[in-house]
């Protein structure tokens, strides 16, 4: 047998704030339409913890790590990278962090470690993946690649009662557009609540898996844009989100076993300025757009701050932490960043796992999008113009991706390796 535990804890902070995800959006949230929480998984001494938030950046997570009872390699933070919340990470995505929120998501962080290690129970755990729904689609091409497929967990008590789930899905929940103000975690709500109306008892935890470049269906250059399109609603994301719970709910499980293992590695990736003019003269570019193009005016104030502050500047080779769970045969490689499906296809591919295996991105940091070396010919905003708004000084360096591919390789194998099994 195995000790299970889990937590949810409300994080939803007060109307006012500003929200993080659209560089279109300009204005502060001005209501809630669901809680955003952090929800908790942790099994025998290994953690994997959810926020609905855009991202944890790298020294949240090191702090929580370290305030954590349970050993820091044995912990992975991750986002649900919902656009409806607020800004969570410091000098990310052109907006200023509010530090009582800041504080407050990481003691929620915190917290829910602790209290789900000590609500641990024997459980049974259940494995499999979902069938794929149908709602992904890869934004940058039409025929292009989507890590298809739902994996799950199921934590059963020992009288057979489901306790808990740990469900994902590599598409970005971004149904609702940059003119949603209100609270929400998208499409991932309404999962969970259509799960917790079949499973009234348990607590649904949904991590999401590599979904840089995939979405429901609009280009990411729509986040730059005022031009909302009227599918973008809570309609269509309760739509997207019980499409996902019914593959949960119809997937065929089998019971795993009582392993509990865990790793981490950490990855130095580089910079490269795909920018080829200096910033004077991007910085001229860009005004003289302003004025022939005023419905521009708020993206292009953006490029123009970080040509002047940003470009360049603090673009040494950075370290990155990739981690593997590994739960009773099930795995969990996680990654940082936004990873594109081809990559999740190339570990998957190299793996050739035949258990449940779960890709997530996102992971105990989110600095921008990071592409596979085929990408980079196609250019477009994840290539080109995303590290800005992100706040980096240029783009992340081609073969990024490709190393981290090698680190979720790595984590999944040493996590078995490192695996013990439960009395």
């Amino acid at each position: 047998m195995i000790k299970a535990g889990f937590s949810i804890i409300e994080i939803t902070p007060p109307s006012g704030l500003y929200m993080a995800g659209y560089a279109a959006r300009n204005s502060p949230a001005n209501g809630k339409k669901d809680s955003l929480t952090v929800r908790a998984i942790v099994v025998e001494k290994t953690a994997l913890v959810v926020a609905d938030v855009i991202g944890i950046d790298s020294e949240m997570s090191a702090k929580v790590r370290k305030k954590s009872i349970l050993p820091d390699q044995a912990i992975t933070i991750t986002a649900t990278h919902t656009h409806g919340g607020p800004t969570s990470m410091k000098d990310r995505l052109n907006s200023e962090v509010n530090f009582k929120f800041y504080n407050k998501l990481e003691k929620a962080l915190t917290d829910s470690i602790k209290i789900a290690y000590e609500n641990r129970t024997y459980v049974k755990l259940y494995g499999g993946v979902g069938i794929e729904p149908g709602v992904a689609k890869n934004r940058r091409k039409t025929t292009g690649l989507v890590d298809k497929g739902v994996p799950v967990i199921r934590f059963d008590d020992l009288k057979g009662n489901p306790k808990a789930f740990l469900i994902s899905y590599a598409c970005h929940p971004v149904v609702l557009g940059a003119n949603n103000l209100l609270w929400t975690s998208d499409y991932i709500h309404f999962c969970r609540k259509k799960l917790k109306e079949l499973y009234p008892k348990v607590t649904v935890v949904f991590a999401t898996g590599c979904a840089g470049d995939v979405n429901t269906g609009h280009s990411a250059e729509s986040s730059l844009s005022n031009d909302f399109k009227s599918n973008r609603t809570f309609s269509e994301a309760k739509k997207v989100g019980n499409k996902i719970a019914k593959s949960v709910y119809n997937t065929k499980l089998k019971l795993l076993g009582n392993n509990c293992g865990s790793s981490e590695t950490f990855t130095k990736l580089s910079f490269a300025q795909t920018e080829v003019e200096k910033p004077k003269v991007l910085i001229q570019k860009w005004l003289n757009e302003l004025k022939k193009n005023p419905s521009k005016n708020h993206i292009l104030k953006i490029w123009i701050n970080w040509a002047e502050n940003i470009m360049g500047k603090k673009n040494s080779p950075k370290l990155f932490r990739s981690t593997g769970l590994y739960w009773g045969g099930a795995s969990i490689i996680s990654l940082p960043g936004e990873i594109f499906a081809e990559s999740a296809l190339s570990i998957r591919n190299i793996l050739k796992c035949p258990d449940t295996l779960f890709i997530l991105g996102y992971a105990d940091d989110n600095p921008g999008y990071i592409p596979p070396l085929s990408e980079f010919k196609f250019g477009g905003y994840e290539i080109e113009e995303a590290h800005r708004f992100y706040g980096l000084g240029a783009t992340f360096a081609p073969g990024s991706a490709e190393l981290l591919e090698k680190s979720g390789r790595l984590v999944f194998y040493s996590a078995r390796i490192n695996s013990t099994k439960s009395n």
